[in-house]
C-alpha cells in the first residue's frame, strides 16, 4: 500500500513560527513530507525574546507520542526542546519502544544567541538515554562545549570534539559550525569507525537566521525518511537551508531575529511505494 514519509517531530511551541514545532512542520511539509508532532513546551517568545517556557506534562507528552506511534508509521523523529528530565525519560522509553527507522536528537541547551535552554540536570540524560538511541546529534557549537565542557574555536577542535562525541557513545554527530562566522562555513560529521567529513557552505549575511538549527535537523530527518544515506540527507538539507536563508534574508518579521523562508520552492507530498 502506498503511504506517505512520515516524520515525528518531538520539540516545543514557538508563538513566533520561527523555530520549534513550527519550523519543523514547515520544514517536513516544504520538502515533501508528512509531519506528526508531539509538543514538549509552550512558549511565549517572539524575534527578540522567550519570554516564559511551560513544560508539558510528562503524562501528557506520553499520550501524545503513544497516539501517533499506535495509529501511524513513523519513518524518523526529531527530538528538538525537551524541556524537562520527566520529558527526556518520556522520549527515551518510547524511541526504544517503538524503534523508528532514523532518529535524529537536536539537544536544544542554546539558542543560536547563545542562551542556555536546557537546565544543568539534563546533561547526564542526554548522555545516558538519549544519545545511546540516536542515530544523528546535531549540536551547534554552545551546545557541544556544554556537553563536552571543552573550548571550541575552529575548525580543528570541532573535528575533535565530533570525535569526542564519538568514543563517548554517540553513532553519529553532526556539529554545526555556523557561530564560526566567515567567508565559508563549516560543518563536520562524524561516525563510529569511519573518516570525519567537512561540509563547506558559503556565508550568507542575513538578520533572518530563528529556527535554523531546527530546520536543518528536521529537513535531515525528512531526506533520511525519504530513503536517502545520511552524507546525502545533510548535503540535501544543508542546500536547502542555504536557500531558504537566501530568499528569506531581506524580509522583515518582527524587530529581532527573523524566521527562514521555508517554502521558497515546497515540493509536493512524496509517496513511498
Amino acid at each position: 500500500m502506498n503511504r506517505y514519509p512520515t516524520i515525528l517531530t518531538i520539540a516545543g511551541s514557538d508563538s513566533c513560527g520561527g523555530a520549534g514545532i513550527q519550523a519543523d512542520l514547515k520544514t517536513i511539509g516544504a520538502l515533501g513530507g508528512y509531519g506528526t508532532s508531539a509538543i514538549t513546551a509552550l512558549t511565549a517568545q517572539n524575534t527578540m525574546e522567550v519570554r516564559t517556557v511551560f513544560p508539558v506534562p510528562a503524562v501528557f507528552l506520553r499520550e501524545q507520542l503513544l497516539a501517533v506511534l499506535d495509529d501511524i508509521q513513523v519513518d524518523a523523529i526529531k527530538v528538538g526542546m525537551i524541556g524537562t528530565v520527566e520529558n527526556a525519560l518520556v522520549i527515551a522509553d518510547i524511541i526504544e519502544q517503538f524503534k523508528p527507522g532514523f532518529v535524529v536528537i537536536d539537544p536544544v541547551m542554546a539558542s543560536s544567541s547563545g542562551t542556555e535552554l536546557a537546565a544543568a540536570e539534563m546533561l547526564s540524560v542526554f548522555w545516558e538515554r538519549l544519545f545511546p538511541i540516536a542515530d544523528l546529534v546535531t549540536p551547534n557549537m554552545d551546545e557541544a562545549k556544554l556537553l563536552l565542557s571543552r573550548k571550541i574555536d575552529s575548525l580543528k577542535t570541532m573535528q575533535e570534539a565530533a570525535s569526542e562525541m564519538i568514543a563517548k557513545g554517540c553513532r553519529a554527530v553532526l556539529l554545526k559550525g555556523g557561530h564560526l562566522v566567515s567567508e565559508r562555513l563549516f560543518d563536520v560529521l562524524a561516525q563510529k569507525d569511519q573518516e570525519v567529513l567537512v561540509f563547506e557552505s558559503a556565508y550568507i549575511a542575513s538578520e533572518n537566521l530563528h529556527g535554523t538549527g531546527c530546520t536543518l535537523s528536521s529537513a535531515i530527518a525528512t531526506f533520511m525518511a525519504q530513503g536517502n544515506s545520511l552524507p546525502e540527507a545533510i548535503i540535501f538539507a544543508k542546500e536547502y537551508i542555504s536557500s531558504a536563508i537566501e530568499a528569506g534574508k531581506n524580509a522583515k518579521t518582527g524587530n529581532g531575529n527573523g524566521p527562514l523562508n521555508h517554502f521558497f520552492d515546497p515540493i509536493p507530498l512524496r509517496v513511498l511505494y
